[in-house]
C-alpha cells in the first residue's frame, strides 16, 4: 500500500500557481525598460514591486531590493502600468484610484493582483515550468496602439469586485458598479537565450487566450515555458458615476481614451531560486505563503515600502501635462 501511495504521489502532476497583491511602490514618470535614464518620462506608470526601482536598472534586482510592496517578500520584482484618469466635460482631468481584488487581504494601499500561472487555471502542472533569470524584462503592448494589438489585453466592466466576464478591448466608458478592471496577460514562451530584445517583446512568444488560457505549446524558436504573468488593475471609476453622465470619459495617460494603448511592463527580481521553488510546489494561491514555499509578509510592511519621488509634479489633477492633450482646463 505504501509503494502504491507513493506512486501516486509522485504521479500527481505539479499544480503551483501564484495570486497575490502588491501595494503602490509609487506612481511617477518612470520606465526603466522603455527609456531606461529617463527622469520624466512621456507618461505616468503606476508602480509596484521592490524598492530597488529607479529610472536605470541592471543586474540582480532580487539581490538589491531592501523591501517589496509585495505579499511574497522574496519577490523584488516591479510590475507597473500606464495611469487612468477621468476628463470631465470641462476638459479637467482628475486621476482614478485604484483598489485591490476582492480575493486579497484587506487594507492593501492601492496596487494591484499579480499572477504567475503554470498554464491555466484548470490545467496547471502538466509541462515543465522555468524561472525568469536575473536581467529579465519584457513588456505587454503598446502606448501608441490605436486598435486592438494583442489579446492578452482586456477591460471589464465590474457589477461587483469579484466580476471577471465579459473581457472587452476597449475602455467601458459608461458607469460600472464596482469600477473598471484591466487586464495585462504576458506571454508564457521564451527564447532561452535573451533577457530583452530591442523592442522588449520578440524574446517572448504569445500564446495566451482571454481568461489565463494558454493556446497550446511554445513554438521551436521560444521553446521554453515559463509562468504566464498577469495584472489586474481596479479602477475605482464608480466614483465618478454621476459625471460620466455629463459627459465625462475615461482616458489613458498616455492619451488614448478606446483603451488600445493600454500596456505593462515586468521586470524580474524574486531573490535566488524563490519563483523556480515556488513553480516547481504543488501550492495553489494563499496556499503558498507562510514559507510553504514562499516567505510572505503583512500588508502593514507591504504598505510601508516605498521609493522617494525624483519627478516631482501635480499627478492628481488638471496640472498635470498629459502627452498629446494640450487642452487641459484647471477647475476641476
Amino acid at each position: 500500500m505504501k509503494t502504491l501511495t507513493l506512486a501516486l504521489a509522485l504521479a500527481t502532476p505539479i499544480q503551483a500557481a501564484l495570486r497575490f497583491g502588491c501595494a503602490t511602490l509609487t506612481v511617477q514618470r518612470l520606465d526603466p525598460v522603455v527609456e531606461p535614464g529617463t527622469v520624466g518620462t512621456a507618461h505616468l506608470h503606476h508602480i509596484i514591486g521592490g524598492n530597488a526601482f529607479n529610472a536605470t536598472m541592471e543586474g540582480d534586482i532580487g539581490e538589491k531590493g531592501t523591501c517589496t510592496t509585495c505579499t511574497f517578500s522574496e519577490d523584488f520584482s516591479n510590475y507597473w502600468t500606464a495611469v487612468l484618469y477621468f476628463k470631465a466635460a470641462n476638459g479637467s482631468y482628475k486621476r482614478v484610484p485604484i483598489y485591490q481584488n476582492t480575493a486579497l487581504p484587506n487594507g492593501i494601499n492601492g496596487g494591484m493582483t499579480v499572477y504567475y500561472t503554470q498554464r491555466d487555471f484548470q490545467g496547471n502542472g502538466n509541462v515543465k515550468i522555468t524561472s525568469f533569470k536575473p536581467g529579465f524584462r519584457m513588456i505587454i503592448g503598446s502606448p501608441t496602439a490605436t486598435s486592438t494589438n494583442a489579446p492578452g489585453l482586456k477591460w471589464v466592466c465590474l457589477s461587483d469586485k469579484g466580476t471577471r466576464f465579459p473581457e472587452l478591448n476597449d475602455i467601458p466608458q459608461k458607469s460600472c458598479a464596482a469600477g473598471i478592471m484591466s487586464v495585462h496577460h504576458f506571454p508564457a514562451c521564451w527564447d532561452g537565450k535573451n533577457l530583452d530584445s530591442p523592442d522588449h517583446q520578440s524574446h517572448m512568444y504569445n500564446t495566451v487566450k482571454e481568461a489565463f488560457n494558454n493556446a497550446g505549446a511554445c513554438p521551436a524558436s521560444h521553446p521554453v515555458r515559463v509562468a504566464q504573468v498577469a495584472y489586474e488593475t481596479l479602477y475605482m471609476t464608480h466614483l465618478f458615476n454621476a459625471e460620466i453622465a455629463k459627459g465625462g470619459k475615461f482616458v489613458l495617460s498616455t492619451g488614448d481614451g478606446k483603451g488600445f494603448a493600454t500596456h505593462a511592463d515586468y521586470l524580474f527580481g524574486w531573490k535566488g531560486d524563490s519563483l523556480q521553488r515556488a513553480m516547481d510546489h504543488s501550492c495553489m494561491f494563499q496556499a503558498c505563503e507562510n514559507g510553504k514555499p514562499l516567505k510572505s509578509q503583512a500588508v502593514s510592511a507591504m504598505n510601508n515600502c516605498k521609493i522617494a519621488t525624483t519627478v516631482h509634479e501635480d499627478i492628481d489633477s488638471c496640472k498635470y501635462p498629459l502627452p498629446f492633450i494640450m487642452e487641459v482646463v484647471c477647475g476641476y
